[in-house]
């Protein structure tokens, strides 16, 4: 159990309205929030499988950000916490190696995300277009339906505020 615990690392999913209205779902890997934009938003039912792209790592404290990210800078709009928590490898490689082999294996602890998932680099690698899959587990949901964080009452009490990967 303690070797678990020690393998224990952050996650969160930011609903992100800028071009268009998107999900970054978020991994610690080597340091950093390794990052992937869902357009569809990830998923609990097994059938749907989320294209899932990956963009710019950021730092850590990203993890806490919510706010409005101001016109003139990357990714201008609103940005919440959509589920946060944490993940633990499934595979007996870190999840550094899994990252490299173009396929990461893990558990989600979170508050709406639970359960196993896979992320799965396209063949013929090295691309930046991945899968999001809900693995067949006890947690799998089938009539599982996303439900947006960005309502009008949210929307009010974010403040405008530069994101720590451009303050840095």
């Amino acid at each position: 159990m303690a070797k678990r615990a020690a393998q224990q690392r952050r996650f969160v999913v930011h609903e992100h309205k800028a071009t268009r209205l998107h999900y970054d779902f978020r991994l610690e890997i080597g340091g950093a929030l390794k990052s992937w934009a869902i357009p569809k938003g990830p998923s609990m039912n097994p059938a749907d499988k989320r294209l899932a792209v990956m963009v710019t790592d950021h730092p850590l404290e990203y993890a806490d950000f919510e706010g409005v990210i101001p016109e003139g800078h990357y990714g201008a709009g609103p940005v919440v916490i959509w589920d946060h928590g944490y993940t633990v490898p499934e595979d007996e490689d870190p999840p550094e190696q899994q990252l490299a082999a173009d396929r990461i294996v893990f558990t989600l602890h979170g508050r709406k995300l639970r359960g196993g998932f896979a992320l799965a680099r396209f063949k013929g690698g090295h691309g930046a277009r991945w899968l999001l899959i809900k693995r067949k587990d006890e947690e799998a949901d089938s009539t599982w339906r996303l439900r947006t964080e960005l309502a009008r009452t949210k929307l009010g009490t974010l403040s405008v505020k530069i994101p720590p990967c451009e303050s840095a």
